[in-house]
């Protein structure tokens, strides 16, 4: 099996960012909050890959997903990085759409 591609950062703050490029940008992000507790790498890689599928047409994205856990609460912030020009509005309206799929949601937040 091959070595990740991903780099997953955690600051002093206590969050957890997996991205693929460094630095890390957000030109574009959507938050949200989940309730309940989870892996905050898991969650991360699994918004991620979701959004990844929401935008994988966007020319130059680069997915970036930064996940904060403050006690039965994970605040995600979803978004990251445009080399081109795009639609800010749309873009943030598709992530918005993932993150607050109830399907999804639930995904996440379900223990393995």
């Amino acid at each position: 099996m091959g070595r990740s591609r991903w780099h997953v950062i955690e600051d002093e703050d206590g969050a957890l960012t997996v991205t693929r490029r460094l630095p890390v940008r957000f030109d574009l992000a959507v938050e949200t909050i989940l309730e309940g507790t989870t892996g905050r790498r898991r969650l991360a890689h699994l918004v991620r890959q979701d959004l990844w599928r929401s935008l994988q047409s966007l020319r130059g994205f680069a997915p970036a997903v930064q996940v904060c856990r403050d006690g039965a609460v994970m605040q995600v912030r979803a978004g990251g990085a445009v080399a081109g020009r795009f639609d800010r509005a749309a873009c943030e309206a598709l992530i918005a759409c993932v993150l607050e799929d109830a399907a999804n949601r639930a995904r996440w937040m379900a223990r393995l």
